[in-house]
């Protein structure tokens, strides 16, 4: 099993063997008494409601089961896992949550009378992709179905969090929706959406009080790649230690992802404390190669105090998106809020990234290339940055 992973949930996560799912089924039953439901057996748009099915569920297209089993049970998958066989990886789910970043104060350096200082640092305005017909996938706390800014929109709904609507009560995850695939030109107030005609596929993984699993993430991604979304955002993770192997079940999800044509980004994590010189790595599921790592600047081009770093090889931060004092939506009656995050730089990426989809046609790993490449390069290290500020084509 991975070392840094908590086992609280008493779930496991168990990576499969590529089409190996029908095979799998019987393993688990004469290993470990096991008998988790499948999505290969129910539709869709109704798996969620699997996750918390008492043994687990499987996620085939996806080729990973998340199980609820006893400590006994997860050792004799783990050894099964060990030889030849449908189970490749076993590693203990992990509580994650939305990231948030401490308060900072307002700067008024930039004229945001139109469009956000976000959309300005990235080109948005003058680019001319809208993200018209790209899927884009928030997998967040949900959305305010009803925001008045997303009425006439395409928006596809589910939740993955169990007894909870998609209906964002938190507030977190229509910020980001916003963000990624918001208007240009609200009924009230500034521009703020990166990819304002994109096709929004908003997932509940985390909670109103903004926690989840490792289960619901996975199911969410499953559910955006069944729905061939060509970008899915997410702002959320779990906090890591300087030396923690990333994720080998979240990196063949993204891998696979990626040959599907779906590119995954994720928030690098808000662990830092710059100015006490202290830079945290890339938190799980950021840390993963084929997942897209996001840092944070503010609007003067700096990074963000908060914003993790790339520590460990191979868990590197690979762009940098606005991420101080973010102006979108929120939940009603407040309907707007600005805060900061690493959590508010992806969304950037994110719909920049549908921008390209929708212009080049460029899906899974071209899509990335053409978001390195054509970043604006930064007077920063690498290390915090990655190619630089994300721009919109």
């Amino acid at each position: 099993m991975t070392s840094g992973a908590d086992s609280g949930t008493r779930r496991y996560l168990v990576l499969l063997e590529e089409d190996s799912s029908a095979a799998a089924v019987s393993t688990f039953a004469s290993v470990a008494d096991l008998h988790p439901a499948s999505t290969a057996d129910v539709l869709g748009t109704t798996a969620a409601n699997l996750l918390s099915a008492p043994d687990g569920l499987l996620l085939h297209e996806l080729g990973v089961a998340v199980v609820t089993a006893a400590a006994d049970q997860a050792d004799a998958l783990t050894r099964a896992a060990a030889g030849p066989g449908p189970l490749a990886l076993v590693e203990p789910e992990r509580t994650v949550h939305a990231y948030a970043a401490p308060a900072v104060e307002p700067d008024d350096a930039v004229d945001e009378t139109t469009f956000t200082w976000g959309l300005q640092a990235l080109g948005a305005p003058e680019s001319a992709a809208t993200g018209k017909g790209i899927r884009v996938a928030v997998l967040d706390t949900g959305v305010v179905v009803d925001h008045p800014d997303l009425a006439g929109r395409t928006l596809v709904t589910n939740s993955f969090v169990d007894g909870e609507q998609v209906d964002d009560e938190h507030g977190h995850g229509t910020h980001c929706v916003g963000t990624a695939c918001g208007p240009r030109t609200p009924e009230n107030g500034r521009g703020y959406g990166v990819a304002h005609e994109a096709e929004i596929y908003a997932g509940k993984v985390l909670s109103n009080a903004g926690s989840g699993t490792d289960g619901g993430i996975l199911s969410g991604i499953q559910w955006a790649i069944s729905n061939r979304c060509a970008v899915v955002s997410m702002s959320l993770g779990a906090a890591t230690q300087p030396g923690d192997p990333h994720s080998r079940i979240f990196e063949t999800v993204a891998s696979r992802a990626l040959r599907q044509g779906t590119l995954i980004v994720a928030a690098a994590g808000n662990e830092s404390r710059r100015a006490e010189g202290h830079i945290a790595p890339v938190g799980h599921p950021a840390n993963c190669p084929s997942i897209l790592a996001v840092g944070a600047i503010d609007v003067h081009r700096a990074i963000a105090d908060f914003s993790c770093g790339t520590v460990d090889p191979g868990s590197a931060v690979d762009l940098a998106g606005p991420g101080v004092d973010v102006y979108s939506s929120w939940t009603l009656p407040e309907r707007y809020n600005t805060i900061s995050g690493t959590s508010m730089a992806t969304p950037h990426v994110a719909g920049a990234a549908a921008l390209a989809a929708q212009l080049h046609g460029a899906r899974g790993w071209e899509l990335w290339a053409r978001l390195s490449q054509s970043a604006r390069r930064l007077p920063l290290p690498s290390t915090d940055v990655g190619a630089g500020l994300v721009q919109a084509p």
